[in-house]
């Protein structure tokens, strides 16, 4: 197999895998491609248990129990696995660390398959980092949290394979030209000896052209230098503030800023959030940072910011539906209960304008 025809499978078999999830009406297709794949490379493949199979360390991308995953299920209950696992040996000598193929892995416990096919590759820590991030950053669905922790192990990767990685985040982000606006992720980063089994990566031919880590990873990702720079600051966030980033309850640009506190300061918010059940505004969150770094922010600073009624501005009440609910006949439903609280409250203003009218 010569060199091209070595990228033209490559190609190939990345187009399958990230077919291999989507709805039933591409089996066919997949069917074809993934038995093309199969003959030319039969002999990298194996038969492997699941409980030989370990998660990628740190593996940044969460496993959802969803819809998708249970039609990844039938999928392979109904057609098996189409696209082989990608693995390498355990880095302990016990079994394969997993490097692509988590959620397909997922799919068959819940479908009782033990035995799954796998493609073993011979890597060493920043090649299957940088193969596991390439891997999953064409799922539909990526939360900011693990889009920010991918490429910030791909980014340290590139940095111990000797690329220059220093990443700064200026005032206005600046995009790339980009030739393609749908690269492969690692069309520059890396490429398979299939004779010989094994990845190399191509560093030295992108040290010669003195390319920065992060310019290669923003061209290759199809981002900009600076939005790279703003997912990974998210890493810098508390557990529970960047739950709230995936849920939507804090904006992205409002999370960066926040990213700046220090880990005292961000627990002290979030309960402070919690306690008022708000959350700050951009101009909030820049001010919280600004005191931060002049060691001026504490409890009674961030009470007295998130206390500013923002523009506006509507109030909002909660109620938790335990508190009511024993108030509700059995059978109402919940738009008859807000309108029965409607009428109640309507009432009540009609009554306290007649007593102010005596």
């Amino acid at each position: 197999m010569n060199e091209k025809q070595d990228e033209e499978y490559i190609k190939e078999v990345r187009r399958i895998n990230k077919k291999a999830t989507m709805h039933s009406s591409w089996k066919e297709e997949l069917n074809a491609e993934s038995e093309k794949a199969n003959d030319k490379q039969e002999q990298e493949i194996k038969k492997i248990q699941l409980n030989q199979l370990k998660g990628f360390k740190d593996h940044p991308f969460k496993i959802e129990i969803n819809t998708e995953l249970f039609e990844l299920m039938q999928s392979i209950e109904n057609d098996g696995i189409l696209v082989p696992l990608l693995a390498r040996p355990s880095p302990g000598g016990n079994g394969y660390e997993l490097i692509s193929g988590h959620r397909r892995k997922a799919a068959c416990e819940w479908a009782g398959i033990n035995e799954v096919p796998v493609m073993i590759c011979n890597l060493d820590d920043n090649q299957a980092t940088i193969a596991m991030v390439n891997s999953n950053l064409h799922r539909e669905h990526i939360k900011p949290s693990e889009k920010a922790f991918a490429y910030k192990m791909r980014l340290e990767a590139m940095k111990r394979q000797g690329e220059r990685s220093d990443l700064t985040l200026s005032q206005l982000g600046t995009k790339l030209e980009i030739d393609h606006p749908n690269l492969e992720a690692n069309k520059l980063a890396l490429t398979y000896d299939w004779h010989g089994g094994s990845i190399q990566n191509q560093s030295k031919n992108m040290k010669e052209a003195n390319i920065r880590s992060d310019n290669l990873l923003a061209k290759q990702v199809g981002e900009s230098r600076n939005q790279i720079a703003r997912y990974i600051r998210l890493t810098n966030l508390i557990p529970k503030l960047l739950d709230m980033v995936d849920e939507g309850k804090i904006a992205f640009t409002v999370a960066v800023e926040l990213s700046y506190l220090k880990e005292e300061e961000q627990y002290e918010l979030h309960a402070v959030m919690d306690l008022e059940q708000c959350t700050p505004s951009l101009s909030q969150a820049n001010r919280l940072k600004r005191m931060s770094q002049s060691d001026k922010l504490n409890m009674d600073a961030i009470y007295e910011i998130l206390d500013e009624e923002k523009p506006n501005q509507k109030l909002q009440i909660k109620i938790k539906a335990e508190t009511l609910e024993p108030y509700f006949p059995c059978d109402f439903t919940e738009r008859q209960k807000v309108e029965l609280i409607k009428d109640l409250v309507k009432e009540w203003h009609s009554r306290q304008t007649e007593k102010r009218a005596r």
